[in-house]
């Protein structure tokens, strides 16, 4: 058996945010957000994956959003790519999520609860060995807590469990392995199998159970965050290498300058001399933030429509 990857965001959701994976997800976040207890008994997943609704590209930022105990809300987000300002978007979408359940004119007792789950393909905390850190807001010389269970963040980073198969104590251990391995494994591990809801997300995640469209937006995905990771890699290397005569800063810039004029010129074909050189005259920041969208545009001219924005 092949398995597709749950650390892809299309696989993810499909995974934890369909229409039946409701005790998937009750299990998944029992398990990393109460220490494995079944405090959470029921949940409603907001707008479930439905295929073949994500063409390969993130829709949105969110993987799966969930309401548990009826009032409290949950915002998962899998992420491979570390990329510039991410821990700014978990903020971003954190608070959003909170204040937007707020209509005019209403009373702010009535706002409830919100959970930031994220899960990393990379170390953010370099400075915790712990797999699962959790933030709130406390006061910052006596570490009060500053609205208690109202808003918390919390953050599982893969590279740093490294337990084997054999190690696996709890069900934290093993839903933290699936994620890690699965992609990797070619039948369902006893250890793992003999949690009903984790042999459930294994038949989800059977490859043999996709549908072509869908084995088709997996292998998308895949792609687009390979050429991510190398264009990241080939601009630290110039950057690096141009670093004497450039600078450091201007030869990153070069490197993902070129990296996504070749994304671009794959997805839309050749680009004129004119396009060419108001992509150079973009910002680092604003070439990340086109080397992110490649995916979304299908012409020239949704990407001429793309850099108006840039210059509006």
């Amino acid at each position: 058996m092949n398995f597709i990857n749950p650390k892809t965001d299309f696989a993810f959701k499909k995974i934890f945010g369909s229409a039946e994976s409701k005790e998937i997800l009750i299990s998944f976040l029992n398990a990393i957000l109460y220490e494995a207890q079944p405090v959470i008994e029921d949940l409603e997943i907001i707008d479930p994956y439905l295929a073949p609704k994500i063409k390969g590209v993130k829709d949105t930022y969110l993987d799966v959003k969930a309401k548990i105990d009826g009032n409290k809300t949950v915002i998962i987000e899998m992420q491979v790519l570390n990329v510039e300002s991410f821990e700014k978007r978990i903020l971003y979408n954190a608070t959003k999520a909170y204040s937007m359940q707020l209509t005019t004119g209403s009373r702010y007792s009535l706002l409830n609860p919100v959970i930031a789950l994220t899960i990393t393909d990379f170390q953010m905390f370099e400075h915790l060995e712990t797999v699962i850190s959790r933030f709130v807001f406390k006061e910052k010389s006596f570490l009060t807590d500053y609205l208690a269970d109202e808003f918390e963040l919390v953050f599982v980073e893969l590279p740093k469990f490294d337990k084997t198969l054999q190690e696996l104590e709890t069900l934290t251990d093993k839903w933290i392995y699936f994620m890690k391995t699965a992609q990797m494994l070619r039948s369902v591990p006893e250890e793992l199998g003999n949690v009903p809801e984790l042999r459930q997300a294994f038949a989800i995640a059977n490859e043999a159970n996709l549908a072509p469209d869908e084995l088709e937006d997996l292998e998308r995905r895949e792609i687009f965050i390979q050429d991510q990771r190398g264009a990241i890699t080939k601009a630290t290397r110039i950057g690096r290498e141009q670093g004497i005569q450039q600078g450091i800063e201007q030869g990153i810039k070069q490197g993902k300058l070129e990296l996504v004029v070749r994304l671009l010129e794959r997805r839309v074909g050749p680009l004129s001399p004119e396009i060419q050189t108001r992509i150079s005259q973009l910002s680092a920041e604003q070439l990340e933030n086109l080397g992110e969208a490649v995916l979304e545009l299908t012409s020239v001219s949704d990407l001429t429509a793309r850099l108006q924005t840039y210059f509006s």
